[in-house]
Formats: C-alpha cells, sequence, structure tokens
C-alpha cells in the first residue's frame, strides 16, 4: 500500500459505513467515517485523504456537491461514488465531474476492495512523478523527467527504498546511478544516517581494501593514524559502491564475507567489527557478463543483484531531454550570472535531434558551456551547433545484453576535433578546452572511461576526478 494513504467514508447509514470499514480493514489503512457532508468536509479541510468513498444521498447535502468542490479545487484525492439511487444519468454526471469509480449498492466485499485498491495505486501513480508544467521541469527527488521509462525507475525505487535487500543499479555512464542510489537511501528508513559512496574504480587497487575497511596505524607506508573505512562510516546507513565490476578478484572475496557476516576487520587488524549497511551497487557494465568472462564473482552476484534496476539512456527519454535542457539552463545561468530565461524552438529541436551518447552528463556539459560562452536570454540552436556538432541520430536501437550502451558503431561518424582558434574572440579558458577534450574522447570510446584515460595517456583516476567535479 502507498505511504501514508488513508480513506475517508461518508455514508449516512452507521451501519453501511462500519460494514465498509471491516470490509476494508486488510488493507491495513487508517479510516475516517462522517456521516453527513458538512462532517465529511471538515474531515477533508483537516487531512485531505487519499481515497474518498462518497455516497450521493447525504442527510444535508448531495454528495455531487461534496465531488464538485474538489474537483474544482484540484485535490489530489480519488472518489468513489456509492449510491442505491444509480442510473446512467448520475454515474456520466459523477464520472464528468472527476470521480475515479462508481459502485451500486448492494455489493460484494471483493468489489470494494478491489474498487479502492485500483484508486489507490492511481492515487501513487499520479503522485509519483510531478508534472512538467510553466517550462520548469518538476523532480522525483533528485531525479528530472516524466518518461514512462523513468516513471518505472522512479517506482522501482519506491518499492525497494523500505527493504533491507541489496540494490544493483545498471545503465550507461550519465545517466545518474548515484543520483538513484542516494534516492533509495532518502526514501528508506536508513535516511537518518549517512550515504557514503565510493567508486571502485577511481581508486588504485591497493588502496581500496583500505578505504572500504579501514586500517590501523602501521597497517602499510602512509598509514600514520587508525582510520574508519566507507564500511564503518555507513553503519547504520547505505554504502554505495559505484563502478563495483572494476573491483578487484581477491577483495570481491572480502566484501562477499563482510555481506555474509556483517562483519569488518580494517586493514592490519585481526579483530572484527560489527557494521550494519543496505548495500546499493553500480555499473555500467552487464554484470552477468563479467561473471562469465570470469571477472566477477558468481556468489557475489548473487548477493548484491537482489533488486536490479535499469537506468535507460537519455535517447529513450523522449521529451525528458527538454525537461533536464530547462533545469539545466536556469541552474546554470544562476551561477554564471547569466540572463538566461529560455530555450528557442529550434534550439529545443536540435537537442531533441542529437542521440546523446554521454546521456544526461554529455547534456549538462553542453547546456553549461552555452551559458559561459554566450550572454543570453534565449539559448539558441547557434550556441548549441559548436559544441555538439551536426546533428547525430542513433541508427539503430543499442540494446546490449539490456545495457542500452550506446558506443560508437552505434552512431554517424563524429565531426573533426574543433579547429584552432582563428581569432582572439574564439579563444577560452584552457579548463574548458581541456573538458571538451575529455568528454569528447570519453564519448567517442562508448563511455569507456579507463579506454579513454589510455588514449589521453593519464591515469583513470584522474578522469573519473574530473568527471565527479564536473558533474557536482
Amino acid at each position: 500500500m502507498p505511504k501514508n494513504a488513508s480513506i475517508l467514508i461518508v455514508e449516512d447509514s452507521p451501519t453501511l459505513a462500519l460494514t465498509y470499514r471491516e470490509y476494508l480493514r486488510p488493507l491495513g489503512l487508517p479510516m475516517e467515517i462522517a456521516e453527513t457532508g458538512t462532517d465529511a468536509l471538515r474531515h477533508i479541510e483537516a487531512k485531505l485523504p487519499s481515497v474518498i468513498l462518497l455516497d450521493l444521498m447525504l442527510p444535508d447535502m448531495d454528495g455531487l456537491d461534496i465531488l464538485k468542490g474538489l474537483h474544482a479545487e484540484k485535490k489530489d484525492v480519488r472518489v468513489i461514488v456509492i449510491t442505491a439511487h444509480g442510473s446512467v444519468k448520475i454515474a456520466v454526471e459523477a464520472m464528468r465531474v472527476g470521480a475515479t469509480d462508481f459502485l451500486l449498492k448492494p455489493f460484494a466485499a471483493e468489489r470494494l476492495v478491489t474498487t479502492v485498491k485500483n484508486a489507490l495505486e492511481i492515487h501513487r501513480l499520479a503522485g509519483l512523478v510531478e508534472r512538467f508544467s510553466g517550462g520548469r521541469a518538476k523532480k522525483f527527488d533528485r531525479f528530472i523527467g516524466s518518461s514512462p521509462a523513468m516513471q518505472a525507475v522512479y517506482r522501482m525505487i519506491e518499492d525497494c527504498a523500505a527493504s533491507k535487500a541489496s540494490v544493483f543499479i545498471m545503465g550507461p555512464s550519465g545517466t545518474g546511478k548515484e543520483l538513484c542510489a542516494e534516492s533509495v537511501h532518502n526514501q528508506s528508513p536508513r535516511k537518518e544516517k549517512r550515504f557514503v559512496a565510493l567508486n571502485c574504480a577511481a581508486i588504485p587497487a591497493n588502496l581500496i581494501e583500505s578505504e572500504i575497511f579501514g586500517h590501523k596505524k602501521g597497517a602499510f607506508t602512509g598509514a600514520t593514524a587508525d582510520r574508519d573505512g566507507a564500511a564503518v562510516t555507513a553503519d547504520g546507513g547505505t554504502l554505495f559502491l559505484d563502478e563495483i565490476c572494476e573491483m578487484p578478484m581477491d577483495l570481491q572475496a572480502k566484501l562477499l564475507r563482510f555481506i555474509q557476516t556483517g562483519q569488518v576487520v580494517p586493514v592490519g587488524s585481526n579483530t572484527p567489527r560489527n557494521v550494519n549497511v543496505r548495500f546499493v551497487c553500480a555499473t555500467n557494465r552487464n554484470p552477468w557478463e563479467e561473471v562469465e568472462a570470469g571477472r566477477f564473482r558468481e556468489d557475489l552476484y548473487y548477493r548484491l543483484h537482489v533488486v536490479p534496476i535499469h537506468l535507460p539512456p537519455l535517447a529513450e527519454r523522449g521529451n525528458d531531454v527538454l525537461l533536464i535542457a530547462h533545469h539545466l539552463l536556469a541552474q546554470y545561468a544562476a551561477e554564471e550570472n547569466k540572463a538566461f530565461t529560455k530555450i528557442d524552438d529550434a534550439a529545443e529541436a536540435r537537442l531533441k535531434a542529437h542521440s546523446w551518447p554521454g546521456n544526461v552528463r554529455e547534456l549538462g556539459n553542453v547546456i553549461h558551456s552555452a551559458v559561459v560562452l554566450n550572454d543570453g536570454p534565449v539559448l539558441t540552436a547557434p550556441m548549441l551547433e559548436r559544441l555538439m556538432g551536426p546533428a547525430r541520430r542513433l541508427r539503430a536501437q543499442a540494446a546490449t545484453h539490456g545495457m542500452h550502451d550506446i558506443t560508437a558503431a552505434a552512431i554517424t561518424p563524429a565531426p573533426a576535433a574543433p579547429a584552432l582558434p582563428t581569432s582572439a574572440d574564439e579563444i577560452e579558458p584552457l579548463a574548458i578546452t581541456e573538458r571538451r577534450i575529455i568528454e569528447r574522447t570519453i564519448e567517442l570510446l562508448g563511455g569507456k572511461v579507463r579506454t579513454a584515460a589510455k588514449k589521453l595517456e593519464v591515469n583513470p583516476s584522474t578522469l573519473y576526478r574530473k568527471l565527479k567535479e564536473w558533474e557536482a
């Protein structure tokens, strides 16, 4: 049942009202009874219920008047009309002014329970995603978007948040896997405790054990004091292990033991310490392929892959690209003290035409760069063109074992790197040039950060650190 849901029974017959309450008691939801229209309005004013069972024939007013008032005020409530005086005309009128369903007395308990369950589900889904209106994007936690693909993600987050089960988040780079992990934590009973994120690919292999489990003074060169690891820091909360498939095999065995026993042993110590954390992991790879290739332990896979959540690439999210772009434009305009207030139609069409292999991270980079390099107040297509190059569309739906990776082979050939500036006006800050080169390299290599680091001849941890800074 939805969290904080409640039911109001508006029925002038005390016997029937109590009967309905008994029928619905197995739902385990708080219920109130109102015998008059006046009493019903008082209950609604005090606390708006999720579902109202409304008798149309009340002693002091017509139930349709209550329904019309709720409809006019656009109250977020589902109304099931119940009457012994049913007719097609009354049913049509009730549905026209906002009723969710219509029941004729007498009816079976099963019919009432099913109807109320359906109304509760409609109420839950209606509140799941705040809709786009007035040119502004509404949010689910820190996510933006109302596409069907993202609504499925939101529902998964809601359904698993209260559980203790491990969550495994999958999706291409730049789709917001850490945001998803934070959402799971923020809606869980652990939200008052710490959310600790650790990127397994950004930490050198010889230090990652210490980062997770901590170490004792003198355990290795540089260990000048005792230090708690991420597991102890997250005690009572959530431990998020990003890029889990990059974890060395020997450490996977120690992580498995930690999951099984709930105990950690700091590096350089023989004394275990009890720790209670909820595990959330993420990867941009197909984890089962990693198991089959011998790079990821099968037993660890089954321990962690309890609740899988797949984040869709931006190319599969329809108009979400515009919702996110409007939100980012307002955010970056405020940060950079620029006057941007809107995106014109041509620019919106340009944004929708792009395939976004770098997903939301790439979109954020493009919008931020456009804000930095221009003055506004309107974001136009020419402002985007120099940052995005010619429009690129997917040749075919990229769906590699459900991971939806968009690789260089799935898009038309990328344009050549921008030429050197030919005038003083074209010179841009070195930091912007560096960022464009790094993100473009990652994009061309299908989101493979380690491969990009090898091509650029830098340490992968350097790229992960920069990406983290740009995403913040």
